[in-house]
């Protein structure tokens, strides 16, 4: 290569490279102007303690939280009580996630980034409104389309998985951000909102199980204390009590759950008209009366009541101590205390129709023969082959 040709190449290369900053350094350009305000909170300056009641409708459906008093309830599901803990986790999302990029998107493609409200044209998106006390928005937003990055390799395969989504300021013509946040519990889904915290039986005494529809099928089982084992009341010439079977009752409803609450019961389409009824005593003084209503899915109609009888007052013993009195008559006093609370706290649940899974109530709702032995059937006798002899023998 002589010098002339040199010369060539190294002005060549200049050119090329003069050329790649260009584009790059426009590249970067045109980024900074589609994806300006970085960092920018999604609600601005709320005022969460502001907030008393959250609004989120979609396609699926809608959704009411509102705070009653120093509470919040769950509008759609006859004002019950909602977990505040979730609530408040989603007005802090509001509050305090920022956006990772912005961008100037005009109207026509919101349905394409799912940005339109719910019942506005072909929309998709989902609506979240946080309300003052007087009703008016505070913050309203769209969530729309979620923004997924492809994952290759891995211990579970490759695919695709969310990093962000698209929100749109309802206040705002144009401009919409997106957030590493998915919002992924903002869905018009009653159940999800309930407080979920529910009554406990302890320290059963007796379970007594009856059944409207047919009431020989019925059935009560005692203990002398706690750690005891059940035995079968009232036990019939004939019947050949399984002591297996009444050991696997365990303590039912020792620790219940329910999954949603029926704004408005009918007994008679729910079965509660004719139910399975359950009385359980407990060594404390309480007797709960629940009934169950006919199985619909995974899950039984279900109502409890509770009724209490506990000593008011302390009977001391023959040989107590005068100086031990004063200590016993406290220790009484405290438990008595509490027994109060619970019943209390126990009583508010009766106003309302729950759906109880089926692995709740199936171990108790058995009939009378459930508990019994079974009877193995005898094998039926062989009737003796003849023997066929030829003729003449």
């Amino acid at each position: 290569m002589n010098r002339k040709q040199f010369l060539i190449l190294l002005v060549l290369v200049a050119v090329i490279g003069g050329a790649g900053l260009l584009v790059n350094k426009q590249r970067q350009g045109d980024w900074q102007q589609s994806s300006s305000g970085g960092g920018q909170k999604l609600a601005g300056a709320l005022d969460v303690n502001a907030v008393a009641a959250v609004t989120i409708k979609s396609s699926a459906g809608e959704l009411n939280l509102v705070k009653s008093g120093d509470a919040w309830v769950v509008k759609e599901r006859g004002d019950y009580a909602a977990n505040f803990g979730n609530i408040a986790d989603l007005i802090r999302k509001f509050a305090d996630v920022k956006a990772v990029q912005t961008e100037q998107v005009g109207a026509s493609q919101h349905a394409r980034l799912e940005l339109q409200a719910p019942g506005d044209g072909e929309g998709k998106g989902t609506l979240v409104e946080l309300k003052g006390k007087d009703g008016k928005a505070l913050k309203s937003v769209v969530l729309g389309k979620k923004q997924t990055k492809k994952s290759e390799g891995g211990p579970f395969g490759g695919g695709e998985f969310p990093v962000g989504r698209w929100v749109r300021d309802t206040a705002s013509k144009d401009m919409v951000i997106v957030t590493s946040e998915q919002f992924a519990d903002a869905e018009p889904k009653p159940e999800n909102w309930l407080e979920k915290e529910f009554l406990k039986v302890e320290k059963l005494k007796s379970v007594a199980v009856s059944y409207a529809t047919n009431a020989a099928t019925g059935w009560k089982v005692t203990r002398e204390t706690e750690g005891a084992e059940w035995k079968l009341a009232d036990v019939k010439a004939g019947e050949n009590v399984d002591t297996n079977k009444l050991s696997s009752l365990g303590s039912p409803l020792s620790s219940p759950s329910f999954s949603d609450v029926v704004a408005n019961p009918q007994a008679d389409k729910l079965g509660l008209d004719k139910p399975a009824t359950l009385v359980l005593e407990t060594f404390d003084g309480f007797t709960y009366t629940a009934k169950a209503g006919t199985a619909s899915g995974d899950n039984y109609p279900f109502q409890i009541s509770v009724a209490g009888n506990f000593p008011k007052a302390r009977t001391p013993a023959k040989d107590e101590k005068p100086e031990d009195k004063a200590k016993l008559d406290k220790d009484f006093a405290d438990a008595q205390k509490k027994l109060s609370e619970k019943f209390a706290a126990d009583q508010k649940y009766a106003k309302w129709t729950y759906l109880v899974s089926k692995w709740t109530l199936d171990s108790v709702l058995k009939s009378r023969t459930d508990l019994m032995v079974e009877k193995k059937e005898e094998p039926k006798p062989v009737a003796p082959k003849t023997e066929l002899k030829p003729e003449g023998k």
